[in-house]
């Protein structure tokens, strides 16, 4: 009898969950939910569902359907009309339609000035904590406000050797973020300090990648500021320089040679030794990103000082890098075996191991002017929008999940792992380059609500499980990056929020007694004792350019890029012209038919948002609120 009763009572209660859905939603119990991820309507959970109900919705389900294959199905709303319901789902998220606007659409100057002023003395916090208790050596532990170099004790420590060389990296990665703010006579003293105490010639295993980008990238942004006066800070060159920065740029380079030797795929070693060349037990395996990410600054040297030498062997890497890729998908896998060129990780994504190496295929276009970079481009663009990219076709529009970049196979596009990187963050800002806005709004969205909730973006975000899977954040700067392209392109007051957001996170949540630490859990807030030269030469210098409307590099009549470390870089025709023969004019590598639509023709879609949307939102609401719950903000 008892039993009975308790199955009455179940049926009553679902019957009448059904009408109030019903009467609310227009929503039956035979509809599945097309929720993203793993919501679970919280009323009385999914045990009111009967089983075969309950499997109904979790295929509906985000978290189950983007696991799909990469063709146009998982790429769009996944509603036919057929079976839609009579109301879309995205009802549950209108709410308090102006909740958004109201904290969003306007941004005060006397606001914008406060947070240009709080992101110079989060600088100068740092810096001059690390020029007091640290330097010459490498980073500042701010929280013991000692300085820190290689681990000598322990060379197998390659998350402390890979990037410190005993070579002052901080003071050398921050020179062109003086600038920046203004502070000649402090730029003027760094680089007399780097040439008086810098040398190269050291008993240090390091990087190839890390001193490429902090170190070669840095000294080459700075030599180029001090020399040519039509550059955005004017005339700032310094009283008997003689080149000196470019004499230890040059070196610096010809140490790193050694690892493009002895590889018969011509894709680099990952580590030399800057005395003794690539070490004997060296492994054969590199990331993508580590062997094809030179090409920017090696180019630069090349065309700088007119030896091909150094372009040639990073276009080269390049080019080995792209033979590799799958011919069923065109995407490239994570690492990969130098010597006999086989995949050892198949992973292809937009993350850590394969970012810039899609960024300086843009970026070496827009330097240098070489058609073979952009063709490249586009081919791994329409392979990560075929294969790697979920959610609802347009950003702003329509029906459906929001878009999200997945890690798959790289051989059949099949999702290997649900977790997602910080150092994915930047893809939003590549996109900005290559005029994809809407979409670049959209995907900074995403990342921003994880900011949101967390107060950082943890090293890993697992997307169906709405949580951190590895929890700690160095300080990283590709969130800020993507922010302050998304506002430079549409002036957008939201940008200023997400800048002032980060800025005062960082305050709360990172700063210690001689600067700002790693943060080494981004829920219960716990701390590391490293603040990485990254943290001075992007996140700082993105925050301050994000509220300085004024700033010269906004009002030059020249533009500029920013190197993957945040280097300035003008886009020079000196740049455009090589002082030698084409390097392979035999060598066809990609055989598409050529394109004049490039990221600044006549035919880009930078201009994509129009001009009365600059001051409303750059995402409607209702997609807002969905992102937010998406990654469990309520």
């Amino acid at each position: 009898m008892q039993w009975r009763s308790i199955v009455v009572a179940l049926v009553v209660l679902r019957l009448t969950v059904s009408c109030l859905l019903w009467l609310a939603f227009g929503l039956g119990p035979s509809w599945g939910f097309n929720f993203p991820l793993n919501f679970n309507f919280n009323l009385h959970k999914i045990e009111l569902f009967k089983q075969d109900e309950v499997e109904s919705a979790k295929a509906n389900s985000w978290s189950q359907r983007i696991h799909g294959h990469g063709d146009a199905q998982s790429r769009t709303s996944y509603a036919s009309t057929e079976d839609s319901p009579k109301k879309s789902y995205l009802n549950l998220f209108e709410g308090d339609r102006d909740e958004y606007d109201r904290r969003y659409s306007s941004f005060p100057d006397t606001l914008k000035i406060k947070m240009k002023g709080m992101a110079k003395d989060m600088f100068y916090f740092g810096y001059d904590n690390y020029m007091k208790y640290a330097f010459p050596e490498d980073e500042l532990n701010p929280i013991d406000c000692q300085g820190r170099g290689p681990d000598v004790l322990n060379p197998s420590n390659i998350n402390i050797n890979d990037v410190l060389g005993n070579y002052s990296l901080t003071l050398i990665d921050t020179l062109d973020t003086l600038l920046v703010l203004g502070n000649v006579s402090e730029f003027h003293r760094a680089v007399k300090l780097v040439i008086d105490t810098v040398s190269f010639d050291k008993d240090s295993t390091v990087q190839v990648f890390e001193a490429n980008i902090r170190i070669l990238g840095s000294l080459i942004s700075a030599h180029i500021l001090l020399t040519d006066p039509k550059h955005p800070f004017g005339n700032v060159g310094l009283e008997d320089y003689d080149n000196e920065l470019l004499h230890l740029a040059h070196d610096l380079a010809v140490r790193l040679l050694p690892a493009f030797e002895n590889t018969s795929t011509g894709i680099p070693y990952p580590r030399v030794n800057l005395k003794s060349g690539v070490p004997p037990d060296s492994i054969n395996e590199t990331c993508t990103a580590g062997a094809g990410s030179l090409l920017v600054e090696f180019g630069i040297l090349s065309r700088l000082i007119g030896d091909s030498t150094f372009e040639w062997v990073a276009r080269r890497a390049v080019r080995a890098l792209w033979k590799l890729r799958s011919n069923e998908t065109g995407l490239l896998g994570n690492v990969v075996n130098i010597q006999t060129g086989q995949w050892v990780s198949k992973q292809s994504g937009l993350g850590a191991g394969m970012d810039s190496f899609y960024e300086y295929l843009l970026k070496s276009y827009i330097l240098f002017g070489e058609k073979e970079d952009y063709r490249m481009f586009q081919a791994s663009y329409e392979s990560i929008q075929n294969h790697l990219r979920r959610g609802r076709e347009s950003c702003n529009e329509g029906e459906g999940d929001p878009p999200l970049y997945v890690n798959v196979n790289m051989f059949n596009g099949q999702i290997m792992n649900t977790w997602i990187d910080s150092l994915q963050a930047f893809f939003p800002g590549l996109l900005v380059l290559n005029g994809d806005v809407e979409e670049a709004i959209c995907l900074h969205a995403f990342y921003y609500a994880i900011w949101k909730r967390f107060g950082a973006l943890p090293e890993r975000y697992n997307w169906q499980l709405q949580a951190p899977d590895v929890l700690f954040y160095p300080l990283r700067p590709e969130l800020v990056e993507s922010t302050y392209l998304l506002y430079q392109a549409t002036k957008n007051p939201f940008y200023l929020h997400v800048g002032m957001d980060i800025l005062e996170s960082l305050e709360k949540n990172a700063k210690v007694r001689c600067g700002y630490a790693t943060l080494h859990h981004v829920v219960d807030k716990s701390k590391e004792d490293r603040m990485e030269s990254f943290f001075l030469s992007e996140t700082c210098k993105y925050l301050y350019l994000l509220f300085d409307d004024d700033n010269p590099l906004h009002k030059s009549e020249n533009k500029y890029i920013f190197t993957t470390e945040g280097h300035v870089v003008p886009i020079d025709k000196r740049f455009r012209e090589k002082q030698w023969n084409d390097l392979s004019p035999c060598e066809k590598v990609v055989t598409d038919q050529e394109t004049s639509n490039g990221p600044f023709s006549n035919n880009s879609n930078c201009d994509r948002i129009p001009e009365e949307r600059r001051y409303s939102l750059p995402l409607k609401s209702v997609y807002m609120r969905q992102i937010d719950h998406m990654v469990g903000l309520f």
